[in-house]
């Protein structure tokens, strides 16, 4: 018997209808607040995200990579923002010279360690506004990211803000860091200690030694923040007050992809038995991603939630998004011939919008009824030899158990009540 991959899942019915009743919540939202929908493939060639400038370990330890029959790298997108940023310079949508708001939907592909919450294939819902430096649009970004977790009805999440700052206060941090960590280069895991020289930052947000003492006294971003860099994220904190957004400054916040610059944020769920892998979404503002990707210098900021997360989270608080809908009607008939007239009868009542079925496996009156009951239809239509000689259908209403028989425009109405 053939099984599914390690670390993916099957969505089966009764799990997918609470996953498109949380899509549908989302793209009500985006246009709330005037964000469209744009679709990137899955793979895009590896130069992507395989950048000289991006060391995190998400890219250079967790991709997949291929090559296609024409020889060509390609990877499996490991997060939405590049790719986005690809198709945002590909076709040229910063040609309008300001703001452009879009969001993604769709499967992202990291070989990890699976464990509850994470796997090798997940999905993401991502916001980027891309084309203006402002710490208005950061607030407006962090705002929607707590509408979006309010609007579901999870009360117990906070947001957490921090500043990597400009690059003059992160070149200035680096170097501090790669001081700091230089005595403790034995202590750190191989790949820690090529980053002290690399990129030490990176050292914060590692796996295996970011809970080590030392680590943990290592100085934070926030203490290098330049007086330009400092008045922006004071910005950023007075528009969120202003917007009435419930947050707390973390100095120790970074993110795990180095293109982030000034302001980075967290939403952190504080659920019961939600368990230890509490962040539900993270983004921040990107300064020179889109001319790393070939466009003109623009800034951006976004946001990701892993759609797993947001539904676990959901779930531990017994939220559910969706109401069930039983079907309409089910046809029951009494031989094959009658049998022909359901299926035509089906086929109406479906061009009318009506939710319904009809049996397909010739079970008897019986069978027939037990599935009509099975479905939780509101009305049972019957149709015999009386009611094909007559011209009508016998209709029972599921609830009352009352039946009568009616005429094709009777039924409409009936239905259509």
């Amino acid at each position: 018997m053939e099984q599914k991959p390690k670390g993916t899942y099957d969505l089966l019915p009764n799990e997918t209808i609470k996953y498109q009743a949380l899509e549908e919540q989302i793209r009500e939202l985006m246009k709330i607040y005037g964000y469209f929908e744009i679709r990137t493939p899955i793979f895009e060639h590896s130069s992507v995200f395989h950048r000289k400038t991006e060391l995190s370990d998400m890219v250079t330890k967790e991709t997949y990579n291929f090559k296609d029959k024409g020889d060509r790298d390609l990877t499996l997108r490991p997060e939405g923002t590049a790719g986005v940023i690809r198709a945002y310079v590909e076709n040229k949508l910063y040609a309008n010279q300001g703001l452009t708001k879009l969001y993604y939907l769709g499967p992202n592909f990291r070989y990890e360690r699976p464990q509850k919450g994470r796997f090798r294939q997940f999905y993401q819902f991502g916001i980027e506004a891309i084309g203006v430096k402002s710490s208005s649009l950061d607030a407006e970004v962090i705002a929607l990211s707590y509408k979006l977790i309010r609007s579901l009805g999870l009360k117990q999440v906070k947001i957490k803000v921090n500043s990597l700052g400009d690059i003059a206060s992160r070149n200035t941090y680096k170097e501090e860091l790669s001081t700091y960590f230089e005595p403790y280069k034995e202590d750190l895991c191989e790949d820690c200690q090529r980053r002290i020289k690399e990129n030490p930052i990176r050292i914060l947000d590692c796996k295996i030694d970011r809970d080590k003492p030392f680590i943990q006294k290592a100085a934070t971003p926030y203490d290098f923040l330049s007086v330009e860099a400092k008045q922006y994220f004071d910005e950023v904190l007075s528009y969120l007050d202003s917007m009435g957004i419930d947050y707390a400054v973390d100095k120790k916040l970074v993110r795990g992809l180095d293109y982030y610059g000034h302001t980075v944020f967290e939403v952190e769920a504080n659920i019961k038995g939600f368990g230890a892998q509490n962040v539900l979404g993270g983004g921040g503002h990107y300064e020179h991603l889109v001319s790393e990707l070939g466009g003109p210098d623009l800034d951006g900021v976004g946001i990701a939630f892993g759609m797993e997360r947001l539904m676990m989270a959901l779930d531990s608080e017994n939220i559910e998004l969706y109401d069930e809908v039983n079907p309409d009607f089910f046809i029951i008939t009494f031989d094959k011939t009658i049998h022909q007239k359901g299926l035509s009868l089906l086929t109406k009542l479906r061009d009318y919008g009506f939710k319904g079925d009809i049996d397909h496996e010739s079970k008897n009156f019986k069978g027939q009824l037990k599935l009509a009951v099975n479905s939780k239809a509101k009305y049972f239509i019957i149709i015999g030899e009386e009611e094909v000689e007559q011209g009508l259908f016998t209709v029972k209403d599921s609830i009352t158990q009352t039946q009568e028989k009616v005429t094709l425009e009777a039924l409409l109405k009936k239905l259509g009540k």
